[in-house]
This record gives C-alpha cells, sequence and structure tokens, in this order.
C-alpha cells in the first residue's frame, strides 16, 4: 500500500496523475478492464470517494469508459496495435498434465505472439499441495500486473472448486482478463463468464467409443479418476452416445482414486473394452490388467485420450484421441487478444475436434493385418 502525494497535491489529482501517466505509457491495452475501485483503494491507500473522483476525471479526459454493471476500461477502437504486453500462466504442478506443455509452447508461437512475453511464474518447491501452488502463482501475475492470464483449474481436490472461485475472483477483482485451458470450473454459475479453449469432449468419447464398439467389443467400460476435471463429464456423455446408437443400455462407468496407489474397482474385469478418460489412467489400467494375466488387445482393448508423449511407449502401444495442443495454444492467444480488444464480448468456447490414433492396444492393427492375409490367401 502507498500513498502517492509527494508534493501535497489534492489526493485525487496523485491518484489521478499516476493513473493517467499509465495510461498513456501503455500499461493498460487499449479495450483492457480497468482494476476496480476496491483494487485501487488497496493500491494508494486512499478512501473510495477519492478514487472514484480520480476514475471519473479518467473518463472525462477520454482516457476510460465506464460500462454500467461491466466495470471501467480502457478506451481504444478495434484494432488498436498492442505490443509489450505480459500474459501469465496458472497450471500448478504443470509437468503433470502432458498436454500443457505443447499447448502453453502453442501461446509463445502464435503469430499474434511476436512483442508480448508469457510470465511462467513459480511457486517454489514450498508451495506442495496445488491449491497453495494455485493461489501463489495468481498473487504473482497480479503483483507482476499481468494484462490476462491463462488458466487451468484445478481438478482431483475437495478444495479445487473453493480455490478456482479465489482465484478467478482474484483475477477479476484486478482487472485481469482470462482465459481457460483445456477446462471449465465445476460450478455451473461460473460457466458463461470465461473465455474457454480446449477439445470437443464429447466427440473424444464418442470417437473411441464407436471405434471398440466397431471393433465389436460388447462390454465397453469408461475408467476415470474420482473428483476429475469436467471435460471428464463430457467424455463419459460421449461414451454413452456411442452405446446408446450401437443399441448397448448397460453402461459401465467406473471411478478409481487419483495416484497411482488408488485401486481400479474389481467389477471393471468383466469388461472386454476400455475407454480410459486420458493416457495416464490407461496406462494404469493396462499395468493393472496385465498384472492380473489379462491379454490387451487379445482379452480386452483399450483407447486412450489425450496422446501424450508415452502413449506409444507402453508395453503395448495405446491406441487413443488426439488432442491438436499447438493448435490449442495458437487458438488461446488469439482469444485473449481479441478480449482485451473486444472486452464487452460474451464469453466464448472454442472447442477444436479431435482424431484416432491407432496403434495396438485396441487390436485394430492386428485385425486388420488378419483380413489382409486371408485375402491374399483367396
Amino acid at each position: 500500500m502507498r500513498k502517492p502525494n509527494p508534493e501535497n497535491k489534492p489526493k485525487y489529482q496523485a491518484v489521478l496523475e499516476e493513473l493517467a501517466n499509465e495510461i498513456v505509457a501503455g500499461r493498460y491495452a487499449a479495450g483492457q478492464k480497468f482494476p476496480s475501485e476496491a483494487v485501487l483503494v488497496k493500491r494508494f491507500g486512499v478512501s473510495r470517494i477519492t478514487i472514484g473522483h480520480a476514475v471519473r476525471e479518467l473518463q472525462r479526459r477520454g482516457m476510460v469508459d465506464r460500462i454500467a454493471g461491466s466495470g471501467t476500461y480502457v478506451r481504444g477502437g478495434e484494432g488498436t496495435q498492442r505490443t509489450g504486453l505480459v500474459f501469465g500462466l496458472i497450471i500448478p504442478n504443470l509437468g503433470e498434465t502432458e498436454i500443457f506443455e505443447p499447448i502453453c509452447q502453442g501461446i509463445a508461437a502464435a503469430p499474434g505472439a511476436e512483442g508480448h512475453a508469457l510470465l511462467w511464474p513459480y511457486a517454489g518447491l514450498s508451495q506442495a499441495a496445488r491449491e497453495a501452488q494455485a493461489l501463489e502463482l495468481c498473487r504473482q501475475c497480479i503483483a507482476r500486473r499481468v494484462s490476462g492470464v491463462f488458466f487451468a483449474p484445478l481438478e482431483f481436490s475437495p478444495k479445487s472448486g473453493a480455490v478456482n472461485r479465489k482465484v478467478l475472483g482474484m483475477l477479476s477483482e484486478a482487472g485481469i482478463s482470462v482465459v481457460l485451458l483445456d477446462r471449465r470450473p465445476e460450478e455451473d454459475s461460473m460457466r458463461e463468464r470465461w473465455d474457454l479453449v480446449g477439445i470437443d469432449n464429447h466427440r473424444a468419447g464418442y470417437l473411441a467409443a464407436g471405434h471398440l464398439l466397431g471393433l465389436g467389443a460388447k462390454r465397453v467400460g469408461f475408467l476415470g479418476y474420482q473428483g476429475q476435471a469436467t471435460t471428464v463429464a463430457g467424455r463419459v456423455a460421449g461414451y454413452r452416445a456411442a452405446l446408446a446408437e450401437a443399441g448397448i443400455g448397460k453402461e459401465r462407468v467406473f471411478t478409481a482414486p487419483a495416484g497411482e496407489a488408488g485401486e481400479i474397482p474389481v467389477e471393471a474385469l468383466e469388461c472386454d473394452a476400455f475407454v480410459a478418460a486420458n493416457d495416464r489412467i490407461a496406462g494404469r489400467l493396462m499395468h493393472w490388467l496385465m498384472g492380473r494375466g489379462v491379454r490387451i488387445p487379445e482379452d480386452v482393448r483399450i483407447v486412450g485420450i489425450d496422446d501424450v508423449r508415452y502413449a506409444a511407449l507402453l508395453p503395448v502401444p495405446l491406441t487413443t484421441i488426439h488432442q491438436p495442443c499447438r493448435e490449442i495454444g495458437e487458438a488461446a492467444l488469439g482469444m485473449m487478444l481479441e478480449r482485451l480488444e473486444r472486452p464487452r464480448l460474451p464469453a466464448r468456447e472454442l472447442l477444436f475436434d479431435c482424431s484416432l490414433v491407432i496403434r495396438a492396444s485396441c487390436g485394430a492393427a492386428a485385425a486388420k493385418k488378419d483380413e489382409t492375409e486371408r485375402l491374399r490367401g483367396e
């Protein structure tokens, strides 16, 4: 907290001049949401009346627009050139979910990235819990006054929802634009407030299950983690749609505790094929089945989702649904820049299509080979 008034000027004027200088210097992009009065009160250590007086004067000078029910925005027409912006990442335990590394590379390499910077804040090894990391990364982004944040909401923890709400609330209060990566927070009340870039998760589940059904599987299960992200709900819905289309009424949806120590339900052994919520749990399922003498794909077929690097390196290379991660990152930056330029746009959702990558775990390659040899024999 700091009180700007080196020359005994009226308090509102000292605040006004500092904010006006920051706008002229390009600290705030044209169209960017201006910090709220509560944030400015805390920053300058003055009353809300003083801040209100300063902001009204900025509006009178044509430097900001105040929109009832929305907030205050830096004035600037569409197409205003913006350079030198800094964007932050809030992706706790980044290395645990492999899709985010190429997504971040896509953000940094996007056509509109030239002249801007990507802040990769670090929470420190002492911040072991994802919840603490998320809040610390958020505080760092606010302290650096970034223009926007790319945020992957937390999952798996009973506290994830509360932490996601706090992070988004802090960023909103600071006037920082947000683009969600991969998933939304679980609360429906938040669904229309933030832009999102990801894949069509319903289609991913539908493609995976439909592929297994087309190979002749009759008892297709779905395996996910307990407390997993909202993306998994879409994948389960796609799986169910494929079963319904094939005339199969019984669904087999299983969950296992997060972490390698959690046990997969023994009832899963009744299935002859699986859609896994992601490649990580697909690999865990594969090892679990093989440890019980189950052959992959002769006894059980498996399809994962994500197409991370180790999918092809599992004991039986994994058939999976490919996410176009770099393209997601590029689109996320484009959406962020448009959000800064047109802050009053309704929240948007950009979902990329996904594709099937066939490897050995589903048995399709072996079946194709057998059919080819049969035709040659004829």
